[in-house]
């Protein structure tokens, strides 16, 4: 505990510079990305950011707390079981869109069911992921607050990233195209849970 005070400034920087660009260079065009890519493209950009750094936010400060002890806090089934669900439930409801709804309809959706439907979802699907388990390896041999600090910005950039991008094809595709895609890649989310959950991949 003591050693936490005394870290030198340079070495803070040092550890949080470190820990940033590994974990941006893992999670570029990682799930969690894509997830707030294909949210974006159908809902607002801010919600869309503040709910995936929020997750983000909570479980870097659960990996650098308590370690990789984390993801056994619950049965790995029941975590990939609950993603397997969450995904085939968003994908099912994206395929169903009809056009009569417009997309003025889908802008002015409250913004706090939409950053609700974010952090639930970067929650579950990051839960025990390899990028939390990193954090939590770089937390037990580094500065816990630098490690924590480099992880979550480096996640916020990564989702802010997503949303850009989700918002730029927004502009160049229909919206019925949009809602079909993102079903598509929120059902093979699912399958992929469940085929891990099988223990197949």
């Amino acid at each position: 505990m003591p050693d936490i005070a005394v870290v030198a400034p340079g070495a803070w920087l040092s550890s949080a510079g470190a820990t940033f660009l590994l974990i941006a260079l893992a999670e570029f065009g990682d799930k969690s990305q894509l997830v707030c890519m294909t949210l974006a493209a159908r809902h607002r950009g801010l919600p869309v950011v503040l709910g995936a750094v929020a997750a983000f936010a909570i479980l870097n400060l659960l990996a650098v707390l308590f370690g990789a002890a984390v993801a056994a806090w619950l049965p790995d089934w029941v975590v990939t079981l609950a993603v397997a669900a969450l995904f085939t439930v968003f994908g099912i409801s994206a395929l169903r869109f009809e056009e009569e709804e417009g997309d003025e309809e889908i802008e002015e959706k409250p913004g706090h069911g939409i950053f609700a439907t974010t952090f639930l979802m970067i929650f579950l699907a990051e839960f025990g992921d390899k990028t939390q388990i990193a954090v939590a390896g770089m937390g037990s041999a580094a500065d816990a607050s630098a490690i924590w600090v480099g992880a979550t910005l480096a996640l916020a950039c990564t989702s802010l990233l997503g949303v850009f991008a989700g918002r730029r094809l927004l502009n160049h595709l229909p919206l019925k195209w949009i809602h079909r895609i993102s079903g598509v890649f929120f059902l093979l989310l699912a399958l992929l849970a469940t085929l891990r959950l099988l223990g197949l991949v």
